[in-house]
C-alpha cells in the first residue's frame, strides 16, 4: 500500500491567518439586495393623489384599504366595476390585482376621512392598519445602519492588528507594548561580539552586561549592583545598534527591542500605556534587556510651558519611562539598553545615575579600527591581490562603520558594471570618490576659459597644502565635474587628539588658496569658491568664539556644549563684543589670504606647471606633486603613530594599539567633526 503524504496546511505552515477581504462585505450586500428585490411581492400597482383618492372613497370604487402607517402610504384594491374609470384604456394589464398606492398626509388625517366616509354610508369597506411590508425598507433603515457599523468595526479591528505586528485584541491592545521579543534559544538573530570590528571599549562595558547576566553571583558577592541602564551615544553609522543586537545574540536571556517612535500616538495615554505595558512584561521574563532605538524620540528634554499649558502627550510618556527605570518600585534584573546620535537634548533626569548608570561614547573608528571594519566587509567579496586593506583603511579617514560597508558594496557594485571576476584596488578607490564627490559628470559641457579657471583653481589648494606643514595631505586632484562642484581635491586629513592654532591657521591658508590663484594668476574672482569661503568663515568664527585664538579675546569660549542655551533669544556676549568678534574675525581670514597669495607669488613657476598639466589629464596624484614640488620633508601624524605602534599589531589580549588623549574636551571633539568634514576634499561649486 503506497504511503502518501499529507500536504502542509497553508494556514498552519507559514504561521499566519488568512487576510480579510473586504470584497466579501460588497458581495453580501449585493446578494441581500438581490433577495429583498425576488422575494418582495411583484405587485402592479398605479399611483394617485390624495385627493382623486377621497373621490374613489365617497364614490363607493374602493373595496379594501390597507394603512402602512410606519411609511405614511394607502394599498387600496378597486371594485371589478369601476377598473376602466381607475385605470383608463390599460385597465386589462391591472385587472389582476386592481390596486393602487397613495401618499397620505398622516393617519390621522386618513382615519378623518374614512369616518366621514362611513357616516355619510359612502364607504363599507375593510380597512386595515399596518406597520410596513416592504422587506427591503425595514432592511435598509432598521437592519442595514447597523451592520455597517458592525463591519466598519471588523474592518478597523483587523487592521490595527495588523500595524501591531498581528497580535490579538486589535483596536483594544492600542495600548500594549510593540516591542520585538528575541527569547532564549532565538535563532532569528546570530550577530555575537565577534560580528562587531573596533569598539574596544564600547564592547568591554556592553560585554560585562551580559556577563552579569548570566553569572550574576560573580558581583554580587562582592557587594556590586547590576547596571540599571546603559546609553550608547555617537554619530550616525558607527555601529550603536550593531552592538545591541550583538547583544541580543550573546545574552542568555529575553531580549526586547522596540524604537522611541513606537511610543508616540495620536491617542492621549497612549504613550504611557505602552511604556507600563512593556516593563510589565519585562518584569515577568526578568531577568532581561529592554532595547530602546533612537529614544531622542521621547527623551527629548521637557520644557517649562510646553504647548501653552496644554497637555503634551511626549512628556507623559517621559515621565512614565522615568517612573518605571527607577521609580517607587522595583525593576530588579531588567537592564534598559538605549541608543541616540542626539545626546545633548535629552532630558537631565533620564541621563542620572539610576537610570542610565553609563553613557557609552561610540566614536567614529580610527584607522586601525577601519582595517578591522574592511576586514569582516570584505570577506564575502571576491578580491585579488592588489586590494590592500592597510591602504584602504588610510583612504577613508573619518568614515563611519556604515560608510565602509557602502564602500565595499559600490566597489562590488562598479567591479561587477565592467565585467570582472574580482573587486580590484582601483574599484575601491572609486567607490570611495563616488561616495565622498558624486557620480563623475563628463558629459558636463565647459569652455576653455571655464576649464583653466577651475584648472588653476584646484592648483591653488595643491600647491599651498604642499607647501605648508601642517596642511592635510593631497591625495589627488580633478577637474572632472562630479556632482555640483566643477573640480574637487582630496585630502587625508590628520586624525588628531588636539588640534593647535598652527593647524587651524595652516588648514585656512590651504583653503583659500583656490582664491588667491584666480586673483594671483587670473586677475579675477569667481563664485566657485564658494565653499571654500564658507568654511573659512566658520572656522575664523569658531577661532574667536569658541577656542579662545584670538588676540583680543584670548580664553574666551561662548560655545554651549549642552546645546540648552540658558541665555533664550539673547547672546552671551554684548554688541560691543560682537562687533570685536567680527573685525578678529576678518583679520584672521584677510591674514591667511595674504600668506596665500605669497606661497603662489613664491611658487608660481610651479603652481603654473601643475595647472597646464591638470589641463591636460583632467586628474592628478600626489606623485605628480612630488615630481614638481619635490618631496614633502614632513612626517604625517599617521606615518608617525604606525611607526611608533606598528600598524596592525595586536596586544596580548588581542586588542588593537591605540593613543588616546583623554584630555580632550569638548570643543576638542568639535574640532575634530570639522576635521573629518575635510575628507570630502575641497569641492568648488559653481553658484
Amino acid at each position: 500500500m503506497e504511503n502518501k503524504t499529507p500536504k502542509p496546511n497553508p494556514i498552519k505552515s507559514s504561521g499566519k491567518a488568512p487576510k480579510f477581504n473586504i470584497s466579501w462585505i460588497y458581495g453580501i450586500i449585493i446578494l441581500v439586495l438581490l433577495g429583498s428585490y425576488f422575494l418582495s411581492d411583484n405587485v402592479q400597482s398605479k399611483e394617485v393623489p390624495f385627493s382623486t383618492f377621497e373621490q374613489y372613497v365617497k364614490g363607493r370604487i374602493i373595496e379594501k384599504i390597507t394603512v402602512y402607517s410606519a411609511r405614511n402610504s394607502v394599498e387600496a384594491i378597486v371594485v371589478k366595476d369601476s377598473l376602466k374609470k381607475v385605470f383608463g384604456d390599460k385597465f386589462e394589464s391591472y385587472a389582476k390585482d386592481r390596486m393602487i398606492t397613495v401618499r397620505i398626509p398622516s393617519v390621522d388625517e386618513f382615519s378623518k376621512l374614512i369616518q366621514q366616509a362611513k357616516d355619510q354610508n359612502a364607504f363599507n369597506g375593510i380597512v386595515e392598519y399596518k406597520e410596513s411590508k416592504n422587506y427591503l425598507d425595514i432592511f435598509l433603515y432598521s437592519i442595514f445602519p447597523f451592520l455597517l457599523l458592525i463591519i466598519f468595526f471588523v474592518i478597523m479591528n483587523r487592521r490595527m492588528s495588523g500595524q501591531m505586528g498581528g497580535g490579538g485584541g486589535g483596536i483594544f491592545s492600542v495600548g500594549k507594548s510593540k516591542a520585538q521579543l528575541f527569547d532564549k534559544g532565538d535563532d532569528t538573530n546570530k550577530i555575537t561580539f565577534k560580528d562587531v570590528a573596533g569598539l574596544a571599549e564600547a564592547k568591554q562595558e556592553i560585554e560585562e552586561i551580559v556577563a552579569f547576566l548570566k553569572n550574576p553571583s560573580k558581583y554580587t558577592e562582592l557587594g556590586g549592583k547590576i547596571p540599571k541602564g546603559a546609553l550608547l551615544v555617537g554619530p550616525p553609522g558607527t555601529g550603536k545598534t550593531l552592538l545591541a543586537k550583538a547583544v541580543a545574540g550573546e545574552a542568555d536571556v529575553p531580549f526586547f527591542s522596540i524604537s522611541g517612535s513606537d511610543f508616540v500616538e495620536m491617542f492621549v495615554g497612549v504613550g504611557a500605556s505602552r511604556v507600563r505595558d512593556l516593563f510589565r512584561q519585562a518584569k515577568e521574563k526578568a531577568p532581561c534587556i529592554i532595547f530602546i532605538d533612537e529614544i531622542d524620540a521621547v527623551g527629548r528634554a521637557r520644557g517649562r510651558n510646553p504647548n501653552m499649558g496644554s497637555n503634551d502627550e511626549r512628556e507623559n510618556t517621559l515621565n512614565q519611562l522615568l517612573t518605571e527605570m527607577d521609580g517607587f518600585g522595583s525593576n530588579s534584573g531588567v537592564i534598559i539598553l538605549a541608543a541616540t546620535n542626539r545626546a545633548d537634548i535629552l532630558d537631565k533626569a533620564l541621563l542620572r545615575a539610576g537610570r542610565f548608570d553609563r553613557q557609552i561614547h561610540v566614536d567614529l573608528p580610527d584607522i586601525h579600527e577601519r582595517k578591522q571594519i574592511f576586514n569582516v566587509h570584505l570577506r564575502p567579496i571576491k578580491i585579488n591581490e592588489s586590494v590592500d586593506v592597510n591602504f584602504l583603511a588610510k583612504q577613508t579617514p573619518g568614515f563611519s562603520g556604515a560608510d565602509i560597508a557602502n564602500v565595499c558594496n559600490e566597489a562590488a557594485l562598479i567591479a561587477a558594471r565592467k565585467n570582472k571576476s574580482f573587486v580590484e584596488k582601483q574599484d575601491f578607490l572609486d567607490a570611495v570618490d563616488r561616495i565622498i564627490g558624486g557620480l563623475e559628470k563628463k558629459s558636463k559641457i565647459t569652455t576653455v576659459a571655464e576649464k583653466k579657471s577651475i584648472a588653476f583653481h584646484e592648483a591653488g589648494h595643491a600647491t599651498i597644502s604642499w607647501m605648508l606643514e601642517h596642511a592635510s595631505p593631497l591625495v589627488k586632484v580633478t577637474i572632472v565635474p562630479r556632482g555640483e562642484a566643477l573640480g574637487a581635491a582630496w585630502y587625508l586629513p590628520e586624525e588628531r587628539q588636539l588640534t593647535n592654532r598652527e593647524h587651524i591657521l595652516d588648514e585656512m591658508c590651504a583653503t583659500l588658496g583656490g582664491r588667491a590663484a584666480e586673483e594671483v594668476f587670473m586677475n579675477q574672482t569667481s563664485t566657485g569658491a564658494i565653499n571654500d569661503l564658507e568654511r573659512v568663515t566658520k572656522r575664523a568664527y569658531a577661532m574667536v568664539a569658541y577656542f579662545g585664538m584670538s588676540d583680543k579675546l584670548p580664553n574666551m569660549s561662548y560655545y554651549d556644549s549642552t546645546g540648552n542655551s540658558d541665555y533664550g533669544f539673547t547672546k552671551p556676549y554684548s554688541e560691543k563684543t560682537a562687533e570685536l568678534i567680527d573685525t578678529e574675525a576678518k583679520k584672521i581670514v584677510a591674514v591667511e589670504f595674504e600668506r596665500a597669495k605669497k606661497i603662489l607669488h613664491d611658487h608660481a613657476h610651479g603652481h603654473n606647471e601643475l595647472a597646464e598639466l591638470l589641463i591636460d589629464k583632467e586628474v592628478i596624484f600626489a606623485e605628480d606633486l612630488e615630481r614638481i614640488f619635490g618631496k614633502r620633508p614632513w612626517t604625517s601624524r599617521n606615518d608617525e603613530l604606525m611607526a611608533q605602534n606598528g600598524f596592525g599589531i595586536e596586544n596580548e589580549d588581542g586588542e588593537k594599539s591605540a593613543n588616546i588623549n583623554d584630555s580632550a574636551d569638548k570643543s576638542e571633539t568639535a574640532d575634530r567633526t570639522d576635521t573629518t568634514d575635510e575628507s570630502a576634499g575641497t569641492i568648488d561649486v559653481n553658484a
